[in-house]
């Protein structure tokens, strides 16, 4: 049985804890958080204790830390928890900062006990597919990638202010994703960016709609398409187009029904938001997280990959403000 200790209670680490919980081979036995009554509350539904974050860290009877806390703390929280020998597993971005985030990987390159980024998205059963389709070759050499992904509103301008921007903190899992799926990195990235969805992102130096072109060293492209707002719903939809075929997956819609009369045919809208999308994904990323560190074996996403995804969107961040091409080499 893995014992767990899950520092922040806030929206990402109650749909962690949830996880921890459902899990036959995990019990969630600890919460921290900076605001006491959201970890006080989240420690009373799951029947855990409520502690600070160096008491579960320093806590010898606790095995794993899952961490769901504010960006800025991730580096400093996956150095002293690996240095107490606890296994990690850490919601993305590793860092606000990608000079932060590349010392974090020397401190904890040469500690035995596994680090494995939150890149949830990996894990969904039909973005999964489409990778597992197109290793096995069946459209051929994979040749355009192109990415959705819409979120229905904004999020409060107080986390904007805090967020590191569009880049970083939403665009990142596309970044992510395009690795995924093609395999490697791309050899260079221009992105445009504009605040037109609420001027009050725009004020607090952040990009509301963005789109990002990746450029690989074989000639492969991957677009990537980011809106702050889709009215109509959570809209996260991939396209491979290969020398042999296409490979898609589109949005998860509410319900299957379909009307069609004289008037036209109407279906339900997708989902309304990431926790009705992506939990069923989040659930099969802690699985995968409690297997690899039962059986000792590799985690499957790295603090490596989540310090490339970082660097993508350091480089996206540098081609939007200055209108030009970003080499992943020089941001590197």
């Amino acid at each position: 049985m893995l014992r767990v200790g899950l520092l922040g209670a806030g929206r990402i680490g109650i749909v962690h804890a949830k996880a921890i919980s459902s899990h036959p081979d995990s019990r969630l036995v600890a919460v921290s958080d900076a605001v006491a009554e959201s970890a006080e509350k989240l420690a009373l539904q799951y029947q855990c204790r409520h502690c600070s974050t160096d008491e579960i860290i320093a806590d010898p009877d606790i095995d794993a830390i899952l961490i769901a806390s504010p960006t800025n703390t991730h580096s400093d929280l996956m150095e002293a928890a690996t240095a107490a020998g606890k296994a990690v597993l850490c919601e993305k971005p590793v860092d606000l900062s990608l000079q932060r985030a590349r010392a974090c990987q020397k401190v904890v390159a040469n500690r035995s006990t596994p680090i494995m980024i939150g890149f949830n998205r990996r894990f969904d059963p039909s973005l999964a597919g489409l990778k597992a389709a197109a290793d096995r070759g069946e459209i051929g050499k994979a040749e355009l990638l192109s990415i959705h992904s819409f979120d229905p509103s904004p999020p409060p301008i107080e986390y904007v202010r805090v967020s590191g921007g569009l880049f970083r903190d939403m665009m990142i899992h596309d970044f992510d994703m395009a690795n995924f799926i093609m395999g490697d990195v791309p050899e260079s990235i221009i992105a445009v960016g504009s605040s037109i969805v609420d001027p009050e992102i725009g004020a607090a130096g952040d990009v509301d709609t963005a789109v990002a072109t990746l450029s690989y060293s074989d000639g492969r492209i991957a677009v990537i398409k980011n809106s702050r707002r889709a009215v109509y719903g959570y809209d996260q939809r991939v396209e491979l187009l290969g020398s042999e075929g296409l490979l898609q997956v589109n949005n998860v819609i509410e319900n299957s029904m379909v009307k069609s009369t004289s008037a036209g045919v109407v279906s339900a809208r997708p989902t309304y938001f990431f926790l009705e999308r992506y939990m069923p994904a989040y659930e099969a990323e802690w699985t995968a997280f409690v297997a690899a560190v039962t059986s000792g074996s590799p985690v499957p996403v790295s603090l490596d990959d989540g310090v490339d995804a970082l660097a993508m969107a350091e480089a996206a961040t540098r081609s939007a403000q200055s209108g030009l091409s970003v080499k992943l080499a020089d941001v590197n």
